[in-house]
């Protein structure tokens, strides 16, 4: 079976408190079930969460290593952060894919909150369906187009 690393940055382990009117109000063991449900045989679900940089970076590095398609939602990274863009870049140039989602629509927030430096070298970027966001890219991976 296949496994999916499903990424995520800083302040997203607080989900489900954090800004329930922008995020929702599940947290991440939410989320975990909902994939792994979503996945239903097809794949694992590897979901991991950090507010360090440098640990985002070594999972993708991971990624890499292990040929293993990345969902990843760098939260606040997105806007700023040419480190972790270039560990992400690491990934898609080895041909894996890699989708970079948002639980909001970043466009619809504030200004600065629309560049990111992830978008340029992600495989696809979805955006603003709440957890629906990842689903979407769960069925992305495990049901690419021929």
């Amino acid at each position: 079976m296949a496994s999916v690393l499903v990424l995520n940055g800083p302040n997203l382990g607080r989900l489900g408190s954090r800004e329930p009117d922008v995020y929702g109000s599940q947290d991440l063991v939410t989320l975990e079930q909902q994939l792994t449900t979503a996945a239903a045989g097809r794949a694992s679900i590897d979901l991991r969460q950090t507010n360090d940089e440098a640990e985002l970076i070594s999972w993708l590095y991971e990624a890499v290593d292990s040929n293993t398609p990345v969902i990843l939602n760098p939260a606040a990274f997105t806007h700023y952060s040419y480190a972790l863009r270039d560990a992400a870049a690491l990934v898609t140039k080895a041909g894996i894919p890699l989708i970079e989602v948002h639980i909001s629509n970043p466009h619809a927030r504030e200004t600065f909150r629309h560049t990111s430096v992830i978008s340029g070298i992600a495989s696809g970027v979805i955006a603003g369906f709440g957890f629906g966001s990842y689903r979407l890219a769960l069925m992305a991976l495990l049901e690419p187009e021929g």
